[in-house]
């Protein structure tokens, strides 16, 4: 990767933008994504780009990356007017993606999906042994503690992120996108990851970074533009914002980002787990989830949160310790056996696990639920379609239609689907790992809200969550645990990001209540 580290750049940079934007156009049949948007990203400069999904913001990346070609507007890069024909013309033009979801080919190794395509080659034969050191010079350039041999596939998903953000910045890029790049890393990764982001800017380059995570912004941005449905918002400099001004450009209302959930007057315990174990992480996990409270789960990556919650519905054994739900001993053997029993589970992992992106809306919606849609041998297409309406208006899913493709939709919205089936199988118990990841601000309001109507019907709600502020919003108590133990169990009241990230690191148990 060469990166002009500053030794020869000017003193001030160019009065003229880095990448300029003006009146970008873009229409699906059905929407208009884009309208009349304008966009400046300054040389030396972090552009945060943020807004509610459907936005645009995604849309928007793909018109500079050569995925989507514009209907109208102009696009300038370095004083020059360019217009990108492909993602390899783009790259050759100096900008680079990474996608909020992971593109790697997960059968090769770390070395073949960062340089693909520009393996290196002696006497016309591609030469593995370069091909390893090119990578690991790379590696070590960026301080990852990754293998270049290591397979991708057998990386978590905050690994595989790494690869990704390896591979874009092995481009000699002059505009790096980031769509959500911390969605799956820890604090710790997160810091590695501005690090990097840092490392690559100079007076020659830029960022634009797309995040839902405010938090985020204040410490790697200096600027945001803010899109809301397919337009202009707002501009502001980093310095001169707050959050609350951002989420209200982003949504045009003002939200709190601060409020704790109301105290819950639980019922009687719905799922017990007592000694739970399994023979590579957890050990002996007890805890209850009770009716009409949610109870949340913090805890660093890898802490064992969401093996935890595999663990009890059956997807992974478990080597010791029961599994009650409502009082009863159960062997949950399945995921499927697990619904029938009354548990509902939202997989961190929306398109691998939580969704069929090949399917439409309404049929991911009735799929948990399918014999309940069915007229003897018949499929009830009609209630369905209802159904999936229903849970369209309620959950604020931006789609064309019911028999929309999964697959086109946004992230977020993929993500509400994936909620929207659960909500029709009405479970009793329902584990929610990650609910609200790559969603904006306004939805994860709404997602909040549902989740505490659910608990007020007398459901009992796990909601697993990387991010504390989240985790503090919406539970009535906060179980942490750390590399595969329960450390603390602590009612909301008692709990700040403070303790909770001290439980978090530390695996002697000191607090149960």
């Amino acid at each position: 990767m060469d990166v002009d580290t500053g030794a020869n750049a000017p003193a001030v940079a160019p009065a003229t933008p880095l990448l300029s934007i003006r009146g970008a156009e873009k229409g699906f049949p059905g929407v208009q994504a884009l309208s009349d948007v304008d966009l400046d990203l300054g040389y030396g400069e972090v552009l945060a780009l943020v807004g509610e999904n459907g936005a645009g913001k995604s849309t928007l990346m793909k018109l500079l990356s050569g995925i989507y070609a514009p209907d109208a507007g102009e696009f300038v890069l370095e004083g020059k007017p360019f217009r990108p024909e492909s993602p390899k013309h783009a790259q050759e033009l100096g900008i680079s993606i990474i996608h909020q979801e992971l593109n790697l080919m997960p059968d090769l190794t770390v070395a073949q999906n960062i340089f693909i395509g520009r393996e290196p080659r002696r006497f016309g034969v591609l030469s593995d042994r370069k091909l390893r050191r090119n990578t690991q010079e790379l590696l070590d350039r960026l301080e990852l503690r990754l293998r270049p041999d290591a397979i991708v596939g057998d990386l978590s998903v905050a690994r595989q992120q790494m690869v990704e953000i390896a591979k874009a910045l092995s481009y000699n890029a002059r505009v790096l996108i980031m769509d959500e790049p911390t969605a799956a890393l820890n604090e710790a990764e997160v810091e590695t990851l501005f690090t990097l982001i840092r490392r690559f800017v100079t007076p020659q380059t830029g960022v634009i970074y797309i995040s839902h995570r405010m938090q985020e912004l204040a410490q790697i941005a200096d600027a945001v533009t803010v899109l809301r449905d397919g337009a202009n918002a707002g501009d502001r400099v980093m310095a001169e914002t707050n959050d609350r001004e951002i989420i209200s450009l982003m949504v045009g209302r003002t939200i709190s980002v601060e409020q704790r959930p109301q105290p819950a007057d639980p019922g009687k315990a719905l799922l017990s787990v007592k000694n739970l174990s399994t023979t590579h992480l957890l050990r002996d996990v007890s805890f209850e989830a009770r009716a009409g409270e949610i109870l949340g789960f913090a805890g660093l990556m890898g802490a064992g949160r969401t093996e935890l919650a595999r663990a009890i519905i059956g997807a992974d054994p478990i080597s010791g310790g029961t599994v009650e739900i409502h009082g009863t001993v159960e062997k949950v053997t399945s995921p499927a056996l697990a619904a029938r029993r009354g548990i509902g589970y939202l997989s961190e992992d929306r398109k691998k696990l939580g969704v069929l992106v090949d399917r439409d809306v309404r049929e991911n919606i009735a799929l948990p639920s399918l014999p309940s849609f069915l007229k003897g041998p018949i499929v009830d297409v009609k209630r369905m379609d209802q159904v999936a309406r229903d849970y369209i208006i309620a959950l604020r899913i931006k789609t064309p239609s019911t028999t929309q493709e999964v697959r086109n939709l946004s992230g977020g919205n993929q993500q509400k689907v994936g909620i929207a089936k659960w909500l029709e199988r009405d479970c009793d118990i329902l584990i929610f790992d990650e609910p609200t990841r790559g969603i904006d601000v306004g939805a994860k309001e709404e997602i909040y809200g549902l989740l505490n109507r659910l608990a007020g019907q007398g459901k009992a709600i796990i909601v697993i969550s990387s991010d504390l502020p989240e985790v503090l919003r919406v539970s009535h108590r906060i179980a942490v645990m750390c590399e595969g133990r329960l450390t603390a169990v602590i009612p909301n009241d008692e709990a700040t990001q403070e303790n909770l990230m001290e439980y978090a690191t530390h695996t002697t148990t000191e607090v149960i209540s």
